[in-house]
């Protein structure tokens, strides 16, 4: 246990250990894996890091994450020694100044930090990219999106400071990975990296709102769909401007690809038509009166259409695809991507 600064409990079993820790308020309400020390020190060994080594810090609460820590609460989380780097990875992001990690885990807002995964790391460790791709049933999925809340709430200080008045089931995992397919551009590969690169990229997010199509033949159909559902008024993408993830299934995704739709396109086509009439504000009281230039003005669920991360996943069957909104404004939180396995960290 070299380097370790955390404190050890001995306990007579497991069954002890597992409800010494929800008395403790160290889980997030399901039991936990008790963390051993063999266990840690496997889940550090994958990563070669040592257990003081940090990884990154919450400086509007004086915390410090090592990676001690995150392997800690990898452990308590379920995970196996092949996950610890897309942990580690998706920690090393959320603690990214850009992504601003003290907002979204400590706003009335309730979101939640949805990690999605992309690369060669996919297949490797079995993470699902399709049927019931928010849902139950995947390990991997599960799991690694546990270990980024748990290492939040008990490392990251967000137990304290988390105000949240209603939250989101994505509290306690959200985790996917993107079903890469060679004539559709990944998100990594939009956002940098090349396809042979495995990545996180994490997203302050609201609950996935579920998009049901199953009539359309053109790509405008499917897309108005998506886009009105983008422009419900009552979510911080109309009335803060921030970004947005969209997963699009794969019979919709055909349907786009068959009318030789790339993503740019669908994206321009998104961001043009997920719009509202400013005016809206005042009718639907969420501004007090009508201001100068408001009539004739429009409101976009997204900055530009860049700020739309557009992902490929989900079951074979059934016309379903999904926007998720986004918490806060583009000034307070973005997404934020990093590779996994990469030395450097800080």
């Amino acid at each position: 246990m070299r380097n370790w600064t955390s404190n050890s409990v001995e306990l007579t079993n497991w069954e002890e250990a597992i409800e010494y820790y929800f008395q403790m308020g160290w889980t997030d309400g399901l039991p936990i894996m008790p963390p051993t020390p063999e266990k840690v020190e496997a889940m550090l060994k994958q990563v070669g890091l040592e257990g003081n080594e940090v990884i990154g810090s919450i400086p509007e609460r004086n915390r410090v994450i090592t990676a001690e820590k995150v392997a800690i609460n990898a452990v308590m989380a379920g995970c196996l020694p092949a996950y610890m780097p897309v942990v580690t990875a998706a920690i090393q992001a959320v603690l990214d100044p850009a992504f601003g990690v003290h907002g979204p885990t400590s706003s009335t807002g309730g979101a939640a930090i949805l990690v999605i995964v992309n690369g060669p790391i996919i297949q490797q460790i079995g993470l699902n990219a399709g049927k019931n791709l928010m849902g139950t049933g995947s390990r991997a999925n599960a799991t690694i999106g546990r270990a980024v809340r748990l290492v939040l709430l008990n490392a990251g200080g967000t137990s304290e400071f988390d105000q949240t008045t209603l939250g989101h089931p994505g509290k306690f995992s959200f985790c996917i990975a993107e079903a890469e397919r060679e004539d559709w551009i990944p998100l990594h590969v939009e956002r940098g990296f090349k396809r042979d690169e495995s990545t996180v990229t994490v997203f302050a997010a609201e609950g996935p709102n579920q998009i049901n199509n199953h009539v359309a033949a053109t790509p405008e159909g499917i897309l108005l769909t998506i886009a009105d559902r983008m422009a419900a008024l009552g979510t911080f993408n109309m009335q803060r401007a921030t970004q947005c993830v969209v997963v699009i299934c794969p019979e919709h995704l055909s349907t786009l690809l068959e009318h030789g739709w790339d993503k740019a396109r669908v994206k321009k086509f998104l961001y043009e038509h997920a719009r509202r009439p400013k005016t809206d504000l005042y009718r639907f009281g969420l501004q007090l009166e009508p201001l100068p230039g408001d009539e004739g003005t429009w409101i976009h669920a997204v900055p530009s259409p860049e700020d739309i991360l557009l992902v490929a996943g989900g079951g074979a069957a059934g016309r379903f695809s999904a926007c998720i909104p986004g918490w806060g404004s583009v000034q307070q939180s973005v997404a934020v991507t990093k590779p996994i396995g990469s030395a450097g960290f800080t």
